[in-house]
């Protein structure tokens, strides 16, 4: 196996892990960032973001991310993707990480793991997946131009995904699959206002089709009724990515949350967590301050340790 030495691993390329890294390797440190898909994570699915501060009128998460990483790798960061993290032993005061392509060294480790989507977990879910059921809304809403679609879920994510999908689909029914309503009211507002979108107060029992999706039974108040859509977007929120870092004995939450102090320090030494996986703000901006922060503290304490 390869072996190379850092100051310190950076495991995953989202917000956190990139600003982390801009904030690392701008100090002078040798950075590496271990993503195992794309670098952006989630924000990638974002068709445009209207809360970073400095961008007046939004910008996309494709553009951000790109510019984060450009950033980045002009500090000096490496970026090595996609490339997952295996196991890591997190004891010594030397660290390391385990992958495919190699085992890295390192004095500190921020785990910057992000979230996965929910899942619905009803009979047609992983049957239909790509053949009318989808998590991403940026990448295949347009498949359903001048259809009917229904999108799961009632949360900020689910009616951003709803208003983007009503730009294509000829009618959008989102569906709140029993969660109680906790969303921005300007968004709200925004999504009552489109003629192509529907809510119904309902759980969806089952996804059905043939070769694709062309209903979905669900129940309401007047009891089991089926819905005929030609697609369904999955979007129940997300959990925090984190069983390889709590394996290696890295204290959790029963969420399955990164537990961290105000310095983004974890329970074990030299080891630092940042953004969506320690179920913070879930936002990009809470997820860029997390990172610089646990840069900053990931500095302090490898400059202690090497005196």
């Amino acid at each position: 196996m390869e072996k190379k030495f850092h100051d310190v691993i950076i495991v995953g390329g989202g917000p956190a892990g990139l600003a982390a890294a801009i904030y690392a390797s701008r100090m002078g440190l040798k950075t590496l960032v271990l993503e195992e898909d794309m670098p952006g994570g989630r924000s990638l699915e974002a068709p445009l973001i209207e809360n970073f501060p400095g961008f007046p009128d939004g910008i996309s998460g494709a553009e951000l991310i790109e510019r984060m990483l450009e950033q980045a790798e002009r500090f000096g960061a490496e970026i090595r993707f996609p490339e997952e993290v295996l196991n890591m032993d997190l004891s010594g005061l030397v660290k390391s990480v385990v992958t495919r392509h190699g085992k890295y060294y390192a004095y500190s480790i921020i785990i910057a793991t992000g979230t996965q989507r929910k899942k619905l977990t009803v009979p047609g879910e992983i049957e239909f997946l790509g053949r009318g059921v989808s998590y991403c809304a940026l990448c295949d809403a347009p498949f359903f131009k001048d259809r009917v679609v229904a999108v799961i879920g009632l949360n900020n994510e689910a009616l951003e995904d709803a208003l983007y999908i009503s730009g294509f689909a000829s009618k959008v029914i989102v569906i709140s699959h029993g969660e109680k309503p906790v969303v921005e009211e300007d968004l709200l507002r925004q999504a009552s206002e489109k003629k192509n979108i529907e809510f119904i107060d309902a759980r969806v029992k089952s996804i059905n089709g043939d070769v694709h999706v062309n209903s979905i039974s669900v129940m309401g108040q007047a009891g089991i009724m089926e819905i005929p859509v030609n697609g369904v977007f999955i979007v129940l929120g997300r959990v925090p990515v984190t069983s390889i870092v709590e394996k290696a004995g890295v204290v959790v939450d029963e969420r399955g949350c990164i537990k961290v102090d105000r310095s983004q320090s974890t329970n074990i030494e030299g080891v630092f967590a940042a953004g969506d996986c320690t179920c913070g703000g879930m936002q990009v901006a809470t997820a860029v301050g997390e990172g610089a922060m646990a840069a900053i503290q990931a500095y302090r304490y490898i400059k202690r340790i090497k005196k």
